[in-house]
């Protein structure tokens, strides 16, 4: 690589990256950009989906080769072939979908490709001792070793991620939207973690689409754009609406914008609706025009209860009536067919065919506007794709582009652009924002303000209260697969919302 690296006088910067350029074919993905971090501060990495952050920070891993600039860690110049190089030099990446053998327990998985071997033989009992020690650290020394981490929660994975790298002795922690799948509990912890990672003079890079996180751990920023670097400075001396503007390059004046619509009749009623396991004697009405919110803890039973109305997931006893009709059993198909959409929550591995291209995700659900005859008209189609891929803002080199080569908020967009295109009469949208940029937040909030004005109906699961405060008509409160209450939302406050959510009645 080279470059010339910008000088500090600075005996605490632990990183320096300049000069740094990345392109994929025709795509430029970073150019010349440059940021520097010291230890014992967190550094937010902002930007919207596609702006070059996971690319920089897959730079900096060792994950990817840059195409010029320079970086030096501790001083020293850095040039990591691959992770396993990043890592011997302090540098970890914990992603935001979690790289742990779930099959491993947390000795193996901590240790895994750095295990303490004499003559050939693994040394459990320092492993242990290790993994013991780090776990102290971190106050979680209540986990079990022996058990597989398939069965910890997300927070407490995500902790054993943590673990890993202080075991690998890293200087540089970066977390790349750590907070995405936790409930407001861990997310409390894994702050407090960050703090303490603080104290011990470590480096955390942190990359967020909260502004309101990012005010609660970091100390500095960089923004980019674009591939570019907008600005870096101190977040004392930054407010969040120049935040926003540097991040979209405009004044995102309404973060929430108010679209006016008429409610009408029922569309969709549930009457003592249980699953399996959850939900358990649910019982709502949707209305034409409406969008109804659903807020709840991380299994409080909102996921599985919109996969049972979608039909993926059995309903075991209760009613279902769309448009006044009983529904005996339903199914994806059936749901697609009577007017319904549904964005899933888990998009990697349910929402999209990852191997298959952009194109083939959004019109999947409804091939029949290109089809005669068994025959795709794939001019027309790609006339369509293009045109949601610039109302929804896709960033990608092509339609062709397969939706795995996508970072993850631009995955969520081609999963909304699927469920419009496919022009349903209800739309389940589970966790609709998680990963996308605060500027595409604003057009998502949009939408479905204009789906309602459409007299579309919309269901919103979030686990952002202002989100949910800011965009529906009426929020639904699940608890342990029941709901416990439903109101306007004129009439609830967000400590009212999270007191119904954590409740333990029966």
């Amino acid at each position: 690589m080279s470059g010339q690296l910008p000088t500090s006088d600075s005996k605490e910067t632990v990183l320096k990256m300049a000069g740094v350029s990345k392109s994929f074919g025709a795509t430029v993905a970073l150019s010349n950009v440059a940021i520097e971090v010291q230890s014992g501060s967190v550094h937010a990495l902002i930007g919207e989906n596609g702006a070059g952050k996971s690319t920089l920070m897959k730079i900096l891993s060792g994950a990817i080769r840059p195409d010029a600039g320079a970086m030096e860690v501790s001083r020293t110049i850095y040039d990591p072939r691959t992770p396993s190089q990043a890592r011997d030099r302090g540098v970890a990446m914990i992603y935001q979908e979690l790289m742990l053998a779930p099959h491993l327990n947390a000795v193996d998985n901590i240790c895994l490709g750095r295990e303490f071997r004499r003559f050939g033989v693994l040394n459990k009992s320092k492993q242990k001792s290790l993994v013991e020690k780090v776990l102290q650290q971190l106050g979680c020394e209540h986990l079990d070793l022996n058990t597989p981490v398939s069965e910890f929660s997300v927070g407490e994975q995500q902790l054993l991620e943590i673990a890993r790298a202080l075991a690998y002795d890293a200087k540089i922690v970066i977390f790349d939207e750590p907070t995405s799948s936790l409930t407001q509990k861990d997310a409390e912890k894994l702050f407090s973690v960050i703090d303490d990672l603080k104290e011990r003079n470590i480096a955390v890079i942190y990359i967020s689409h909260f502004l309101e996180e990012i005010r609660r751990v970091a100390d500095r920023y960089t923004v980019l754009r674009d591939g570019m670097l907008v600005d870096s400075g101190s977040l004392d001396g930054v407010t969040e609406k120049e935040i926003v503007h540097m991040m979209v390059g405009r004044d995102v004046d309404e973060l929430f914008p108010k679209v006016e619509h008429e409610i009408g009749g029922t569309v969709l009623e549930l009457n003592h609706l249980s699953g399996v396991d959850t939900p358990l004697d649910v019982s709502f009405q949707l209305r034409k025009g409406e969008v109804l919110g659903f807020s709840g803890l991380v299994g409080a039973g909102r996921t599985e209860l919109m996969r049972a109305i979608y039909g993926l997931d059995v309903i075991r006893t209760g009613e279902l009536n769309l448009s006044g009709k009983h529904v005996v059993r339903t199914n994806p198909r059936k749901s697609i067919s009577g007017g319904i959409a549904m964005v899933s929550e888990d998009r990697k591995t349910e929402g999209l065919a990852q191997d298959q291209s952009i194109g083939e995700n959004i019109t999947y659900s409804k091939l029949s506007h290109y089809s005669k005859a068994g025959i795709l008209n794939l001019s027309r189609r790609r006339i369509a794709v293009a045109k949601w891929m610039k109302e929804v803002e896709i960033k990608a080199s092509s339609q062709d582009a397969p939706v795995s080569s996508l970072s993850g908020g631009n995955q969520q967009k081609v999963a909304l652009a699927r469920v419009l295109h496919q022009n349903a009469d209800i739309y389940l949208l589970d966790e609709p924002t998680r990963g996308i940029d605060v500027g595409t937040k604003s057009e998502v909030y949009r939408i479905i303000g204009e789906l309602a004005a459409a007299g579309k109906s919309v269901i919103v699961v979030s686990s952002y209260l202002p989100e949910l405060m800011a965009i529906c008509d009426r929020i639904a409160v699940m608890s342990r697969g029941k709901i416990r209450e439903i109101k306007n939302v004129a009439d609830w406050t967000e400590h009212d919302i999270m007191m119904h959510a954590v409740t333990t009645e029966n």
